[in-house]
């Protein structure tokens, strides 16, 4: 056809340049329609149809590069096929048309298809995440580390088609550059590193709660990616933490904790030594009353019994023979509250113990674990121990130390007040 337009055209008298500048014109219109075309056909009959397809289907992953633009990113090859098909056909006798056409048709594919693989990397990273195994991976990292990797040859590949070169020959004068390379990429590939060890070590999971006082963390990790971990502090705030600084520093994990299906209450509180003292006949009568510390009276008294019968004493003074005392008995009543309290873990570590002596008093350590690992239930368990602890010391006889305040030294001067003025 175009053939016989060429030669209708000079048929007519009409000058030869102007009927090569016009077929050439009409060649060009015909390959922008083709392209529009082509563009129409792989829009809106092809990706139509094959949206209907994946929708149809039982399968997630298709869904999900449908959703990435996968198949949409593809789609803009159409009109580039067309043109590196067309142009040899139409303009054969072109050389440096031929040679331009070629080039940035290469060029546009190039970049067309690093966009096409950068979708199917990000469907790829959302089909992992929606599996089981890899939701407390940080797949975040090696997919952007992939996009980094693509890039970059990419980028080559882009830079060697228009200036006509090899790509090895670029990559070799690159080599050159590796210095200055690993200076700008220094975050990325320690990070990259960082990333497979935290990966094969199982160090760090999203969801787990960390704390890193040096970069002020202390909540849920919700994003691990290949230069930051993002944690979603307490207070709602986010912290960034470099990848690499989970390597070189130290951080505590509380997974273990979390997975343990227990956390630890670990608390003491401080007793007025002056308030201790052995238990005398009125207190032991008013203990053998406390349903918690019948079974301890009965085998403290038995103990005591026999250890007289191996051992006497004369009654003379009370720091002869083993008598019971109101501390240990208060010790005892903690044990088997806690032993009944139907939210502390009894098959973990159980202590209540007595610490060293300090100048606020003797405190009575409690050190056991919770059944409940979440926060606000943990707080409230632990509440709810030392309220009644608290509440029943004075029934011991005890008292709880506590640091003077401006009230009781204003009652201690008005009490001496009163004390000079009868004098």
């Amino acid at each position: 056809m175009l053939t016989f337009l060429n030669d209708l055209l000079l048929g007519q008298d009409i000058h030869p340049n102007t009927v090569l500048y016009l077929v050439a014109s009409i060649k060009i219109v015909l390959i922008l329609l083709f392209c529009i075309l082509a563009n129409f056909i792989a829009k809106r009959i092809l990706l139509n149809t094959l949206r209907t397809i994946i929708l149809k289907t039982k399968n997630t992953w298709d869904n999900i590069l449908l959703e990435k633009h996968v198949f949409d990113s593809l789609s803009h090859l159409a009109p580039a096929f067309v043109v590196f098909f067309l142009v040899p056909l139409y303009f054969p006798e072109h050389d440096v048309l031929l040679n331009l056409a070629a080039r940035f048709t290469l060029v546009y594919m190039l970049s067309v298809l690093l966009f096409v693989i950068n979708a199917v990397l990000n469907a790829v990273y959302e089909i992992l995440q929606r599996m089981k195994r890899f939701q407390n991976r940080p797949v975040r990292g090696y997919v952007q580390a992939c996009k980094i990797v693509v890039f970059f040859l990419g980028s080559v590949l882009v830079i060697a088609t228009l200036l006509e070169r090899s790509p090895w020959g670029l990559l070799s004068l690159l080599g050159g550059l590796t210095a200055v390379l690993l200076l700008v990429f220094k975050d990325t590939i320690l990070g990259f590193v960082a990333g497979i060890l935290i990966s094969v070590n199982k160090m760090v999971s999203i969801g787990d709660w960390i704390e890193m006082p040096k970069y002020g963390a202390d909540g849920d990790v919700i994003d691990i990616s290949i230069n930051t971990v993002k944690v979603r502090n307490w207070d709602k705030t986010i912290t960034t933490i470099p990848t690499y600084s989970l390597i070189s520093d130290s951080f505590k994990n509380w997974r273990a904790m979390s997975e343990s299906g227990g956390r630890r209450i670990k608390r003491a509180l401080y007793i007025d030594i002056n308030s201790i003292r052995f238990c005398d006949e009125e207190m032991l009568t008013k203990f053998s009353k406390i349903d918690a510390l019948k079974d301890y009276l009965t085998d403290k008294e038995r103990e005591i019994e026999e250890y007289h019968k191996k051992y006497p004493f004369t009654p003379d003074s009370g720091v002869n023979g083993r008598r019971l005392t109101n501390i240990g008995t208060f010790r005892a009543y903690i044990v088997q509250y806690l032993k009944r309290h139907p939210q502390v873990h009894q098959n973990m570590t159980f202590l209540v113990r007595h610490l060293a002596p300090t100048p606020q008093g003797l405190p009575i350590e409690i050190y056991v674990f919770s059944r409940d690992a979440v926060w606000a239930n943990y707080e409230a368990i632990q509440s709810d121990i030392f309220d009644h602890i608290l509440a029943v010391v004075p029934e011991f006889g005890l008292r709880v130390f506590q640091q003077p305040s401006g009230h009781d030294i204003r009652c201690f001067r008005a009490a001496d007040k009163v004390n000079n003025g009868s004098q």
